[in-house]
């Protein structure tokens, strides 16, 4: 099954366990067939396989093991291969020297990070000690330098997915759109697991992306929802607008989708009201937040902890939407039910 694409256009193609030696040859495989198949240029699927090496190697043999996940982004011209990793191990203490060619660290991705810089469109690398290292990089068509490296999206946001340890698709689903000056999210768990969970979540995301009713209130978002998921699974479903002049958040929940508000370290959740949105008509209410410049805004499906502390963040908050979601997924998640985190920020 296709997967039906957020804005802008992303699909998290595969999770990879590096836990064993052998599975950095297998990333590696799984990364250049990925960039075959979004049309990258022979010369750069070798860049891609080369980093995603380095990347993997060190995730499995200073991280303690990890995971990696590939992901393709396309826009209306151009497609391009995100890789995000993930590992607990003990950190990159020193994160200037770790970025120089040569340089060795005891823990996190600290070999080769000189040559994934240079091959990478962008990289951006995380690391606590004791917590472990996450590192997202970028490649597009051409690489960077040539002056067609490929640009991030314009809305300051991004989402992250992750299936069931067992199943080959998640449940869950995102979308993001904007509108002027506004941001909006929707993230929906479709009811269960597999493919007739992502089935409903996928028909949230189409009615979510619905150019003929947009733009419309959050509520009424999740009206059309309800109405598109009646005859799948239903699922939970919540719809967040960011408004950076009216300084407030306008969230919209129906069933276990955790919505909060991320400012100083702090955090302030959002109501959600119980149902399953496709089946009797749910409660729908709009609540308002107040949201200060630079503030960030965070929904998560069941498969996050919802008692995660905002200081999981801490140390972050400045850095992209989608490093954030990867760092809370990695610390907050569970691997007994489909997870979903999308992040976004409005000015700051």
């Amino acid at each position: 099954m296709e997967p039906v694409s957020g804005w802008p256009g992303v699909e998290d193609v595969a999770w990879l366990g590096l836990d064993e030696p052998s599975s950095v040859g297998a990333a590696r495989r799984a990364a250049e067939e990925l960039a075959d198949r979004l049309g990258l240029p022979e010369g750069r699927v070798a860049d891609v396989g080369l980093a995603v090496t380095e990347i993997a190697t060190n995730v499995h043999r200073h991280g303690g093991g990890g995971a990696v996940l590939l992901r393709a982004t396309r826009t209306v011209s151009v497609a391009a291969v995100e890789v995000v990793a993930i590992d607990s191990g003990v950190g990159i203490t020193d994160m200037r020297a770790a970025r120089q060619d040569g340089s060795s660290t005891a823990g996190g991705l600290g070999i080769g990070l000189g040559a994934i810089d240079r091959l990478a469109d962008s990289l951006e690398i995380s690391s606590s000690p004791g917590r472990g290292t996450v590192l997202v990089a970028r490649f597009g068509p051409r690489g960077r330098g040539t002056g067609a490296a490929v640009e991030p999206p314009d809305a300051d946001a991004a989402g992250i997915t992750r299936p069931l340890s067992g199943e080959q698709v998640c449940g869950d689903a995102h979308a993001v759109r904007t509108d002027g000056s506004k941001l909006l999210l929707m993230l929906c768990d479709g009811s269960g697991h597999g493919p007739l969970a992502a089935a409903a979540s996928q028909a949230a995301v189409r009615s979510f992306l619905d150019d003929d009713h947009f733009p419309s209130p959050p509520e009424d978002a999740v009206r059309r929802i309800h109405a598109a998921l009646t005859g799948t699974r239903g699922g939970a479903v919540a719809v967040a607008e960011l408004d950076p002049e009216k300084q407030t958040v306008r969230f919209v929940g129906v069933g276990n989708i955790a919505g909060a508000v991320l400012r100083d370290g702090g955090r302030r959740s959002m109501v959600s009201i119980g149902g399953v949105a496709g089946y009797r008509a749910p409660t729908i209410r709009t609540f308002t937040y107040p949201m200060l410049p630079g503030a960030v805004v965070v929904l998560t499906s069941d498969g996050v902890r919802t008692g995660w502390d905002a200081s999981v963040l801490l140390g972050v908050e400045d850095h992209s939407p989608l490093l954030l979601a990867a760092t809370l997924l990695r610390d907050a998640g569970v691997r007994h039910d489909d997870a979903a985190v999308l992040v976004g920020r409005v000015g700051g």
